[in-house]
């Protein structure tokens, strides 16, 4: 089978960078998951929440290869996501992509909107999640927002597996959110979130409060853009304030 391309590579997000990474503040149950498992399905998650274009589906192929391979949790839904875009017109797939992911805020794909949303605290969590990319080494581009899943993932897929688990645990609410947005809306891409849920641990009281929380009141509003994503945090004289990265699980002996 011949190697999928690395997401870096096929999308273009990330750009290395010589920083040394350090380690998540909050602790979160380790993943039960073997690292390369873990990996392979968030890159596979990453690659199908993407805008469906020709690249995309160009790959669905070598998709189906790598999916061989996988726990059936993942493999399972993902094989669904695959299909879907293999049966419908291409033009279909984008209009109802854009529908889905553009236009429906209970769909969001960028996931601090889900607990902040358009209000300050928002623009300070966008900030963490960028100086969390930095301190691993890696700088995002200024085409896309920090939190969005399909950036996050391929964090995780292709740099520090132990930050990305930790952005993800933090933010699981959203996660939850999402999938029940898109099971709402009977997408067919609720399976690819069904695949990404089956690589984390389950919900605990505190994430399952928050998702409660969510149904009921929606994220916050508050128009007052967002300010805060303009600092740069090479310039913030107390980078640790935001994001404490000294506390982090070894994920390298994780099995599944």
């Amino acid at each position: 089978m011949s190697p999928l391309p690395r997401p870096m590579e096929w999308l273009g997000r990330l750009r290395q960078q010589p920083e040394p990474p350090r380690a998540p503040s909050r602790r979160h149950p380790a993943p039960t998951w073997r690292e390369d498992d873990l990996r392979a399905t968030w890159q596979l998650v990453s690659l199908l929440l993407s805008y469906p274009d020709d690249r995309l589906l160009g790959l669905l192929d070598d998709i189906d290869e790598a999916l061989a391979g996988l726990p059936p949790e993942a493999s399972g839904p993902l094989g669904r996501v695959v299909a879907h875009l293999r049966s419908v017109p291409l033009a279909a797939l984008r209009s109802d992509y854009v529908d889905t992911f553009d236009t429906t805020r209970k769909c969001a794909l960028h996931l601090t909107y889900y607990a902040h949303g358009d209000t300050r605290k928002r623009g300070i969590a966008l900030v963490q999640f960028k100086q969390a990319y930095r301190r691993a080494g890696l700088e995002i581009g200024d085409d896309e927002l920090p939190d969005h899943l399909s950036v996050l993932l391929e964090f995780g897929a292709t740099g520090d597996v132990g930050i990305a688990w930790k952005l993800l645990n933090d933010h699981r609410a959203g996660v939850e959110l999402l999938q029940l947005g898109l099971e709402t809306r009977r997408s067919a891409w609720a399976d690819a979130v069904t695949a990404l849920r089956a690589t984390l641990p389950p919900l605990d009281g505190t994430q399952a409060e928050a998702v409660a929380r969510l149904v009921a009141e929606g994220p916050p509003n508050e128009d007052v853009g967002l300010d805060a994503y303009s600092l740069d945090p090479r310039l913030n004289p107390h980078p640790d304030d935001d994001l404490s990265l000294s506390d982090h699980f070894d994920v390298q002996g994780a099995t599944r």
